[in-house]
């Protein structure tokens, strides 16, 4: 949902990139989630605010200043996926596709997705297979994801 990159100001809040569709997206959930790798932690959301298009500044329970603040930096942000709208048809959450694997229009494996990343125009694939391959999420590339078959079919040549 978002990552907690720097403390904001004295008071304890901090600046957090969120990976919403929109920044004030991620304000909608009161209570927040809080970890680096296998460490995670609940956390209440006392006050938020969206505070440039691509920014939220938040306080967290406790969170007295900025020092507590800077304690939460790096950390990613996630929700419940029980509190998550269910995507729409033709959206994904980028969590459904890590893991998948990915074949190619010529029946090639290519590896499986380690993980997404934003650009400014598209959000991209990171596949890693014999070696690792940058896909664009794009129409023209992603022919089909079954999520139940656990696989991306995309027109990618093996050679790119």
């Amino acid at each position: 949902m978002g990552r907690i990159i720097a403390p904001f100001g004295i008071k304890g809040w901090v600046k957090i990139q969120p990976l919403t569709e929109a920044a004030k997206n991620l304000l909608a959930y009161p209570r927040w989630w809080l970890g680096r790798g296998a460490e995670w932690r609940e956390c209440e959301v006392t006050e938020g605010k969206v505070h440039s298009e691509d920014l939220v500044v938040a306080r967290l329970e406790g969170c007295a200043d900025r020092d507590a603040a800077a304690a939460f930096r790096g950390s990613d942000i996630a929700v419940p996926r029980s509190q998550l709208p269910k995507a729409r048809p033709g959206e994904y959450y980028w969590a459904d596709l890590i893991g998948l694997a990915v074949v190619n229009t010529a029946a090639q494996a290519l590896g499986r997705i380690e993980g997404v990343m934003q650009t400014g125009a598209n959000d991209v694939l990171i596949v890693q297979g014999e070696r690792e391959r940058l896909i664009p999420f794009i129409a023209d590339v992603i022919r089909e994801v079954d999520l139940a078959a656990g696989v991306v079919r995309v027109d990618w040549s093996a050679e790119y």
